[in-house]
């Protein structure tokens, strides 16, 4: 099998990833950073994101592991004090892959230019510095509602824990196809009225965003951000391409949920 590691820099995490490709090449398996079946991260889930978009042109042919040299995040099955384990295991047990979805994201210009597509594992986020965002957003070629606030968040199962979350929105388990869109302080008063709750959209439901107001916007796509202008409609949906993990152990969601968030007293 060939692996590639994807290190976060810092003097631990390097010193991890040394160790996991010595013994791991020792095992005869091969170290190939072009195209790798098992790409390790190791640091946190920034890393994560980061081995993610390095690979994301691999999605069909490579799965994910994290170890985390930090604090424990979503994107880790395993610790530094696991390695020795997570080595042999590697080498020696056939792993399960578990597909979990991703959001798909296209950005559309008004001058009749070329498109740009992209994915996200953990979400999107769409502001302004010129005032407020004014979208009319459409879902399944329907108007739904014209919103006026912040910005929107629109993310997938796995990323429901990350912004999402600090924005009021719902935590959904990353085995469903759907996208969740989550307002940023919208504005609701007597003139401007939206839904005020998140939305989680199914598979086959599409979500077209159409700026009423010619602003630039800032598009986030996880940790990357974007000025456009000129845009005509930003589409999100479910992508076809899913994000592939390589499991060694059992690890199940909700557990990680409360690990992060609940604490440990008893209740």
């Amino acid at each position: 099998m060939k692996f590639a590691i994807v290190s976060k820099g810092d003097e631990r995490s390097n010193n991890l990833k040394a160790t996991i490709k010595q013994y791991l090449t020792e095992f005869d398996l091969e170290y190939d950073k072009e195209e790798p079946e098992l790409v390790i991260s190791v640091g946190g889930d920034g890393t994560f994101l980061e081995a993610f978009h390095r690979y994301i042109g691999r999605l069909s042919e490579t799965a994910f592991l994290g170890v985390h040299t930090g604090h424990l995040g979503f994107y880790a099955d395993w610790l530094p004090e696991e390695i020795e384990k997570l080595i042999i295991e590697i080498a020696k047990t056939p792993s399960q892959i578990v597909e979990y979805p991703l959001l798909e994201v296209t950005i559309r210009p008004k001058s009749g230019g070329e498109e740009d597509r992209f994915l996200a594992l953990n979400e999107t986020t769409i502001k302004t510095a010129e005032g407020s965002v004014v979208f009319d957003v459409d879902i399944k070629g329907e108007h739904f509602e014209t919103f006026r606030g912040d910005g929107l968040c629109i993310s997938t199962p796995s990323g429901s824990t990350a912004y999402n979350k600090a924005l009021g929105g719902g935590i959904i388990h990353p085995s469903l196809n759907a996208i969740q869109l989550t307002e940023m302080a919208s504005i609701n008063n007597r003139v401007f009225r939206t839904i005020g709750s998140p939305l989680i959209l199914p598979k086959h439901h599409t979500c077209f965003l159409k700026p009423i107001v010619n602003r630039s916007f800032l598009i986030g796509i996880d940790h990357f951000t974007t000025t456009y202008t000129n845009v005509k409609s930003i589409q999100c949906r479910v992508a076809d391409e899913t994000i592939r993990f390589a499991r060694y152990k059992p690890f199940p969601f909700w557990k990680r949920v409360r690990d992060s968030f609940v604490a440990d007293d008893d209740i």
